[in-house]
């Protein structure tokens, strides 16, 4: 997890109007909630959002805020994102307050080390999961689950209960759901392809 800082401007008006005059001027539309608050409509310089999405934790990177009040220097994750269905540029940001005593839940990609055994032999790697909900302090939230595949072999999968976490992250999914597998040898050239009965 990786700790950020952004800048944002408390904002009295609201709408599509306003919204579209922030973003002709470089700046997108957001606002902030969380727990025992108001929400508060914010603007946000395009390029300091940028920032604060750099790096592994992308989405789940956890940001100071700087300016805005009574929200200066208040931590903050984001909870969700508009963009732009074209261009993929950012056109809302929805940003949460968070208490670094208190447990939130995210979602956090998967990554693989190391190639399978049971794909050396000829199977195909089947990953069912490229993300997973975990639960844990704000402090705790990982850049990635990562899960180690060296040993995999063909029909066999990984579950989510032989996964292992750093400390004070649960994962949420049911623990018999299997994350990665390797199947078999493309059904061992079709079974063989039996020969078609005669005319």
């Amino acid at each position: 997890m990786q700790q950020k800082q952004m800048n944002i401007e408390l904002r009295s008006k609201t709408g599509k109007g306003i919204s579209r005059q922030l973003r002709n001027a470089d700046m997108v539309p957001g606002v902030v909630y969380g727990k025992g608050m108001d929400p508060v409509a914010v603007s946000i310089k395009y390029r300091d959002l940028q920032s604060a999405l750099a790096g592994e934790g992308g989405q789940n990177n956890l940001i100071t805020l700087v300016g805005g009040g009574s929200l200066d220097q208040s931590m903050a994750i984001i909870a969700d994102m508009q963009r732009d269905a074209l261009k993929g540029t950012y056109r809302h940001v929805d940003l949460h307050r968070v208490n670094m005593n208190e447990k939130l839940r995210v979602t956090v990609p998967v990554t693989l080390k190391g190639t399978a055994a049971g794909v050396k032999e000829g199977g195909l790697l089947d990953l069912a999961h490229h993300e997973l909900h975990v639960e844990c302090l704000p402090g705790n939230i990982p850049d990635h689950i990562e899960i180690d595949i060296t040993e995999l072999q063909i029909a066999h999968s990984i579950h989510i209960s032989e996964i292992p976490l750093p400390e004070g992250v649960k994962l949420l999914e049911n623990p018999k759901t299997p994350v990665v597998s390797v199947l078999g040898r493309a059904k061992e050239e079709e079974e063989a392809a039996p020969a078609e009965p005669a005319a």
